[in-house]
């Protein structure tokens, strides 16, 4: 483990590109680097203005934290607040959740270990919640208990590993977890998946002929289209899990072709063959994922909410389910199991919530298109921890007006602080 450290003398300086400007003045900033047990490589950014208790921790499969929002009002409210940046950071092709537990494990090991602080909140925003509620379920599972392979069935034994539980749990803006957003969004109208184009109409949300309007006009769905549409949604999934374990499958033949006698007496023409689709693999391509039937039909997912028709990529999920980029659209087969298959995921939010028994806040943005309120609240009624707490803010999915997330960030502060010590004041 390695660290760099800044302070902020008058709230107006900073380095990379944290905004020391929204920061209370005296913070230093730590940058921390970490070496998982699997010998990953990840960091860590500490923010503190000195004899804090309490730890908030931000993370995210593969979203930059380190400039979070809520950073500023924690540590005003005398908390400090950590960032986790995984290996994954930027980069969701190649995400694989049992792996970042170690990432995030080594985080925290630190910071109850080596900076000593009484208790650590965890803090999961957006898809960070699913991240979030893994971690803590594999850490209060005793061994050996924890998994021992990833979703892909390659070993990976987290009994071995320090996993540090944390003593409390935030929910902001959560949405599902990759899969199972993904499987809500993933269009069943694909027919051949090598064409990005050719849709079956009977399947199309956006075909006028199954109840689709032109936005920003709402859509309206029938309940039979609606059956037909979850079940293939769920059926191409399916068949996409199938592909991603005949790729890997097809991967490790080769790697056991490398450690089979007699291999160094192959022509070399041969030995270089079978090297490289040993060490290449293949990546997926999942064309149109921005098709669920929310987006537009706003009577879905209506409790509590007060959102336009939309997703958060934009208010045309029509043209955006066509255009290039999107969720999960690139893959490795690992990644396409562990992290964006609703079928084979274990970085469900609603489902790991299951296990959690620490204090519980959900923030709920009403206006969010993704972390439907409905969700949350299923979320919620899904744990059995006897502290919990939800709250609602009619906000979008990234807090956009600054009053509204001032007030997102004050349940936020006045959830804390009966339940974790902070800071002595001066």
């Amino acid at each position: 483990m390695t660290e760099q450290k800044k302070i902020t003398p008058d709230g107006t300086s900073g380095v990379a590109l944290i905004d020391f400007a929204a920061l209370p003045v005296g913070t230093e900033t730590t940058i921390l680097s970490f070496i998982a047990d699997d010998n990953a490589g990840s960091r860590g950014i500490l923010y503190a203005r000195g004899g804090e208790r309490t730890v908030v921790v931000g993370s995210h499969p593969r979203g930059d934290m380190m400039q979070h929002y809520a950073a500023p009002a924690v540590l005003e409210a005398g908390y400090a607040f950590y960032v986790h940046l995984p290996r994954s950071l930027n980069n969701d092709v190649d995400i694989e959740h049992e792996r970042l537990v170690l990432d995030l494990a080594a985080g925290l090991s630190h910071l109850r270990n080596e900076r000593g602080f009484e208790k650590i909140v965890l803090l999961g925003n957006s898809g960070g919640a699913s991240m979030v509620t893994f971690y803590q379920q594999q850490a209060t599972t005793p061994p050996p208990g924890r998994l021992t392979d990833t979703a892909s069935g390659d070993p990976l034994d987290l009994n071995a590993a320090d996993i540090p539980a944390a003593d409390g749990v935030v929910l902001l803006a959560a949405h599902p977890g990759q899969g199972s957003f993904l499987l809500n969004a993933i269009d069943p109208s694909v027919i051949d998946e090598d064409d990005a184009v050719l849709a079956d109409p009977e399947l199309d949300m956006y075909n006028p002929a199954n109840g689709f309007r032109p936005l920003p006009e709402a859509s309206k769905y029938s309940e039979e289209f609606l059956e037909r549409y979850r079940a293939a949604q769920h059926a191409r999934v399916a068949r996409l899990d199938a592909k991603a374990h005949a790729l890997i499958a097809e991967q490790k033949r080769y790697k056991e072709q490398m450690q089979a006698p007699g291999f160094a007496d192959l022509p070399q023409e041969e030995q270089a063959y079978i090297t490289r689709r040993a060490l290449a693999g293949q990546h997926m391509i999942v064309h149109r994922t921005e098709a669920n039937p929310a987006y537009t039909d706003t009577s879905l997912h209506a409790w509590k909410s007060t959102r336009p028709p939309g997703s958060i990529l934009g208010p045309r999920p029509d043209q955006i389910n066509y255009a290039r980029g999107g969720f999960g659209r690139i893959a490795t087969p690992r990644a396409w199991l562990s992290t964006w298959s609703g079928l084979s995921t274990r970085a469900s939010t609603a489902g790991n919530l299951k296990a959690l028994h620490e204090p519980l806040l959900v923030v709920n943005f009403t206006r969010d298109s993704v972390g439907f309120a409905d969700d949350n609240k299923a979320q919620f009624d899904a744990t059995p921890a006897q502290d919990k707490t939800m709250d609602f803010v009619d906000t979008d999915h990234f807090a956009s007006d600054p009053a509204k997330r001032k007030e997102a960030l004050q349940l936020v502060v006045d959830w804390l602080a009966p339940r974790f010590p902070a800071a002595s004041k001066a």
